[in-house]
This record gives structure tokens, C-alpha cells and sequence, in this order.
């Protein structure tokens, strides 16, 4: 071959892509996202290569089609980082059509594939062929020396081929990324995570938007066991992950729900439950310099969640709440909850604050009037200091080790 073939990892953008003159700033936030990613890997630094991201793995480890120990991992870190449209371990070779040939005819030899075909693409004009004339070019070399069958319209197997002025990227496996915008463009927004199956997806889908995430937990301690704890704490490890680590604040508000039940009628509880929720993280929000709160309602999914509880629910907080959700079923939020990996913890079965002293029969249309009759006998700001008194902090690494 001419010069050395070496591994990397190529990833393109999509959305990024359209960013305009702010388009360095979100692709130096993707560049670092992805580093801290694949902290403890054996890849190298990101670098940014004509709208193209590339990470060193190394040499071939036995073959040239063979990528470095390690590569699945990386691989796996970078289906977790957002900004990403697709990425794919890819040899890098020279911009000389031989070179190119030879990464191709390594690639197609090592899959058992019966089909193949080829889509080269010359990214840069410098390099001396045109992307048809390329197609033709490695096509032909890959058929003479595999005895494959070219399939243009179903192949079973796919190479690409990008041709820079001084480099070529040659692959045959790309893998979807999860897209979005890197974590941190947008700002820090606060997420109130139950442990169920809606919250951590509404929090996930914040992420996606480029939100940096610190989540709250309410737990129902002392009236109600530990697993409620651990549950929130296993669903935030694994945000953690998509988030490049975060904060999860576990909040005691079993005694404030206590004075809840004995103030007002049993209808009403679950709203007022929301509402003293809605206050305390929107204290935990300044400061921790979050400007929003997230919630993981659906609208109507259940009685807390009809538009007129949640107008209630809302009134509660001075910060704007965001809810991802809102329009989404369940079947869809399910879906989500399983590609974000917390769907199994999700349903395990907890003792939570929300089915502490739950009524019978929540009201399905609350009467803001006659809540705010009923907290005029709380105590309200006494019961929310008591509540922050005695949140502790758990700081999440990520990747967790």
C-alpha cells in the first residue's frame, strides 16, 4: 500500500451542520462532548476534518480489516453522545485510488457477504477522480479480487468511501448516532425524576436538545423503604451516561405529605403534592442555575394530568416548566424509555411518594381557588425549608467506572 493505513472513528453531524456563523460553537462542544466520552479508551483526541469528525484508534491489530482492542468500546461510547448523526470505524488511508482499492478489497474480503457496492464520494475537489469515475474504480478491483457479485439497489454489503485531498476514509459499517444537539449548548434546565417510565425520557429528551440536566428525586422516607431511592439513583446513572455525568438531589417529603393529608380533602392531594414539588425544585433550580423545570407529564395519561391540573400544578412555580412529553402516548414513551436503557429499572416495583396516602379519587379539575384555600392552612414555606433541609446530593460520574 502506499503510505500506512490506520483506524479511526469517523462521525458526521447533522444538525450542527446548519448552525450557520455559530457553527463553530456547537461543533467545538460536540469535539469535547466526545472526548469526555471516550475518557479511558485507547482512542485519540477528536479532531475536526473538512465538517468531519475523527478520532485515532491505531493500526490494524492482525489485517488490514481488523480495528485496534478496544474499538467496540468506543463504539459504544459514542452511540451516547449527541450531535452525532452517524458514525462508523473506518480505515483511513491515503487519497490515492490504489490505496483506497486495497482498504475496499480488505473490508469486502473479511465480510461473507455475496453482494456488494460501492458509494465513493469525493468530498474535496483536489482529489483526482471524480466520484462516479471512483465508484467505477474500486468497484472493479473488489469484484476482480473477491469474485463478488456488484448489487447496486440491495446489496448486502455497503462500502463508502470519502475522498479529502490528502486523506480517504474507507468503511463498511455505519451506525446510527443519536443526534440532537451536543449537552451544554442550551443551557441547564432542572428535571423532577420519579423513577417511572415517563420522567427519565422527558430528562433524556432534554438532553438531546443540548440541555445540561440536574435531576430531583422525592421520596416518600420515613413513611415509605429505600427503593424508591435506589431506583431514581439507577435511572440517573444511566442519564449520566447520555449527559456526560450530572446531579441527582434526593428530596424527603414524607412529612410534608403528612400535613397535606390532614389539611385539605382527600381529592386534592396528589395536586398539592405536585405543587409543593414544583416549589422546591424551582429553589433547588436557582441554585443550581437552572432556568427551567421538566417534567415527565403526558397529557391526560393520568388524573394529575389534565389540562386543567396541570395549569394548576403549574401556578405553583415562578420558572417555566417544560413538559416533552405532553403530546406523546405511552406506547411511544415506552419505546424511548427502552432505547435510553432505563425502561427494566423503570418497572420495577418501588415504594414511592406518589402512592403515599394517594386517594381513592384524585379530582380530575382542580379548582385553584379552593387549593389555594387549602395551603392558606400549611405552613408553606416552613414545610418546603424542612423538605430542602434534608436533600442530600449525589454527584454522578460519567462514564460511570
Amino acid at each position: 500500500m502506499t503510505g500506512e493505513a490506520g483506524w479511526v472513528l469517523l462521525a458526521h453531524y447533522h444538525e450542527v451542520a446548519l448552525k450557520g456563523r455559530n457553527r463553530a460553537v456547537f461543533e467545538g462542544a460536540l469535539l469535547s462532548n466526545l472526548s469526555r466520552a471516550l475518557q479511558g479508551t485507547r482512542a485519540g483526541r477528536p479532531q475536526l476534518l473538512a465538517r468531519r469528525i475523527l478520532v485515532p484508534l491505531g493500526p490494524p491489530e492482525t489485517g488490514l480489516a481488523n480495528p485496534p482492542a478496544g474499538t467496540d468500546l468506543v463504539l459504544q461510547r459514542a452511540s451516547r453522545v449527541f450531535g452525532l448523526a452517524w458514525f462508523a470505524p473506518a480505515l483511513r488511508v491515503p487519497a490515492d485510488p490504489e490505496a483506497i482499492s486495497e482498504a475496499a478489497v480488505a473490508l469486502a474480503r473479511a465480510s461473507p457477504a455475496a453482494s456488494f457496492a460501492v458509494r465513493a464520494k469525493r468530498a474535496e475537489p483536489q482529489f483526482p477522480l471524480g466520484g462516479q469515475a471512483l465508484n467505477e474504480r474500486v468497484g472493479k478491483d473488489v469484484k476482480e479480487a473477491t469474485g463478488k457479485r456488484v448489487n447496486l439497489s440491495s446489496p448486502e454489503l455497503t462500502i463508502w468511501v470519502e475522498a479529502l485531498a490528502r486523506t480517504a476514509l474507507v468503511h463498511s459499517a455505519r451506525l446510527p448516532g443519536p443526534g440532537g444537539l451536543p449537552v451544554g449548548v442550551s443551557g441547564k434546565v432542572l428535571a423532577l425524576l420519579s423513577g417511572g417510565i415517563d420522567s427519565p425520557v422527558a430528562a433524556w429528551r432534554m438532553m438531546r436538545r443540548g440541555a445540561r440536566v440536574v435531576l430531583v428525586h422525592f421520596h416518600g422516607e420515613p413513611y415509605t423503604d429505600r427503593s424508591s431511592r435506589q431506583q431514581a439513583l439507577d435511572c440517573a446513572r444511566v442519564l449520566a451516561s447520555w449527559g456526560l455525568g450530572g446531579r441527582l438531589w434526593l428530596v424527603p417529603i414524607g412529612d410534608l405529605q403528612r400535613e397535606v393529608v390532614l389539611a385539605g380533602p382527600e381529592g386534592l392531594r396528589v395536586v398539592l403534592y405536585r405543587r409543593f414539588m414544583l416549589r422546591i425544585a424551582a429553589r433547588l433550580a436557582r441554585t443550581e442555575g437552572a432556568l427551567a423545570l421538566v417534567t415527565g407529564d403526558s397529557l391526560g395519561q393520568v388524573a394529575s394530568q389534565t389540562l386543567e391540573n396541570l395549569a394548576v400544578v403549574e401556578e405553583a412555580s415562578d420558572l417555566p416548566v417544560f413538559r416533552p412529553n405532553i403530546g406523546r402516548d405511552k406506547l411511544e414513551i415506552v419505546e424511548e424509555a427502552r432505547v435510553l436503557g432505563t425502561l427494566e429499572i423503570s418497572t420495577r416495583p418501588v415504594q414511592d411518594c406518589c402512592t403515599l396516602f394517594v386517594p381513592r379519587r384524585p379530582a380530575t379539575r382542580a379548582s385553584l381557588e379552593e387549593v389555594k384555600r387549602v395551603e392558606a392552612r400549611l405552613e408553606v414555606d416552613a414545610l418546603v425549608d424542612k423538605a430542602l433541609a434534608g436533600a442530600e446530593l449525589v454527584e454522578l460520574a460519567s462514564p460511570e467506572p
